[in-house]
Parts: structure tokens; sequence; C-alpha cells
């Protein structure tokens, strides 16, 4: 499927840890491409409403979910139903941990990671976000990361080796990281880069 007209990509997925401001990325795109028919997905907020609506966990301690709360089947639908909106859909803006993940071999698809490079600038965004303490924010993002990575490393352990081994974007021997940086378009730091510069790399970078 070819570019949507006056744009250099289809879709863009935006990706990154707890802190890093893949959301406010999001709501921003969202809300300036809104009157061009594109529109946005957030991974983790459609998991956490399941979760609540499941009472998997209590949303009043402030923290985000894991996704460890789920079967193994449960993410495996919802993540493969993103890359099935990528391959076949056009004007989504899909934020999730692992989007960018899901994209890999998806022509037409502006990769974005999204990082904070300064841990405490970092921590003090979840801090704020959440309500909880320092060191509540720095044990929960240790554990939840922990947790993800170990289950998504055992799920798609098939799919790392298809899509990134397999092309010979890393090595065999090279640990399962969804988020390397090589694997994305677009690498933004929002320590050094704030909301609206990151809002208009991402728009440059999309125009055709």
């Amino acid at each position: 499927m070819a570019a949507a007209a006056n744009y250099k990509y289809r879709n863009i997925t935006i990706s990154g840890l707890p802190g890093g401001g893949s959301t406010t990325l999001l709501n921003l795109l969202k809300e300036t491409l809104k009157s061009a028919g594109w529109q946005g997905f957030s991974g983790g907020e459609f998991m956490r409403s399941y979760a609540i609506e499941k009472g998997l966990f209590n949303p009043q301690t402030g923290f985000h979910h894991s996704a460890t709360d789920y079967e193994d089947d449960f993410d495996r639908k919802i993540d493969f139903g993103m890359r099935e909106k990528l391959e076949h859909e056009e004007k989504w803006i899909i934020e999730s941990w692992l989007s960018g993940f899901l994209a890999q071999g998806v022509s037409g698809v502006l990769k974005v990671l999204v990082f904070c490079s300064d841990d405490a600038i970092r921590i003090d965004r979840i801090v704020n976000r959440d309500q909880v303490s320092v060191q509540e924010a720095k044990q929960h993002i240790h554990e939840r990361y922990q947790g993800n990575l170990a289950k998504w490393s055992r799920m798609y352990r098939e799919q790392w080796q298809q899509w990134v081994v397999g092309k010979g974007q890393v090595t065999e021997s090279d640990p399962i990281d969804f988020w390397r940086s090589d694997l994305y378009d677009l690498v933004i730091d929002t320590y050094s880069t704030n909301k609206e510069e990151t809002l208009q790399k991402v728009l440059h970078a999309i125009k055709a």
C-alpha cells in the first residue's frame, strides 16, 4: 500500500519506557493531525482499562499495571492486532512499549523511540504522574521492566529471530532488546528535547 497522500509514512509507532514521554507525544500528535484524519491508540491505556474492568489490579494504588497481569494469549491478540492495523490500515499513531518492535518489517511505518537520558527526571515524571514516592517509583518501574522484558522475551523469541536477527540487524549472540535504537527510524531524548520540539521532529519526519 502506498504512503498516505502528503505523507512519507502511512502510520506512526511510538515506543519508550515509563517516564520517557511517549504518552505526551501521542496526545500531541493526535491533536495536531486530527484534522488530517489521523487517529491514536494507546496500548497501555487499553490494557489498563481492561485490567481495571477485570479486577486484575487496583487503580487506587496509582501505579500502572504490568504485562504479567495478563495471559499470554490476550497479550498476543492485542499485539498482533496492532501489527495488523499497521500492515493494512493507514493514519494510525500507535503507542505502546512494543509498538516499534511489532512494526519491524512493515512498510510505511515511522518507528519513533522516545527516552529520557536523565534517570532523575524520568523518575520525577513518574512520581508526579502516579502520585507515589521516589523510592516506590524506582522499585515499581524496575520490577515492571524486568517482568515485562522476561515475559515478552519468552513470548516473542521466534518473532525476534525472524524480524530482527533474520534481517541481519543483530546477531544471534545479542540479547533481546526491544528498545535498541537501531530498530527505530527516529530516536528522541526528551531530556534535551522539549515536548514541542519532539512533536516537530515527528511532523518533519512524516512529511512527503
